[in-house]
């Protein structure tokens, strides 16, 4: 199946597009427990995990992206031009396997100084971090 982009006048921009739907990659799932990835999260193939076999194409498109060097979730999906939501779940899926690392910044937690005291930093030590910025 092929398509022209939109505008395009001439046949040489004409690309091939998958006829396989996104809901058929994922096996109908549109959420996992780790489907969440920050679009910025770095995926980082396992030693060993290149000569994996039986895995889908989409999956191996992953490993062979991600092999050299780590690859956010956002270039998976331009790369692969498959939907974020479904590249967050075969990620997710794949690190549950034991195939790739999923490198995130977790944000701190800042503690307001209500509730617990083990929720993160707290107020005041924000604030002298802040007077002592001030002071230099």
């Amino acid at each position: 199946m092929t398509y022209a982009p939109f505008g395009s006048q001439g046949h040489g921009d004409v690309r091939e597009t998958s006829t396989v739907r996104p809901y058929a990659v994922t096996g109908g799932r549109v959420r996992s427990e780790l489907s969440d990835l920050p679009l910025e999260a770095l995926v980082e193939v396992l030693p060993g995990a290149v000569s994996s076999f039986g895995l889908p194409p989409e999956k191996r498109a992953i490993l062979q992206h991600a092999a050299h060097t780590y690859v956010s979730i956002a270039e998976l999906s331009a790369l692969l031009r498959l939907p974020l939501g479904v590249v967050r779940i075969l990620v997710s899926d794949m690190q549950e396997e034991g195939h790739v690392t999923v490198h995130t910044s977790t944000p701190v937690n800042v503690h307001t100084g209500h509730g617990s005291s083990n929720s993160g930093l707290s107020l005041s030590v924000l604030e002298s971090v802040l007077n002592g910025i001030s002071a230099l």
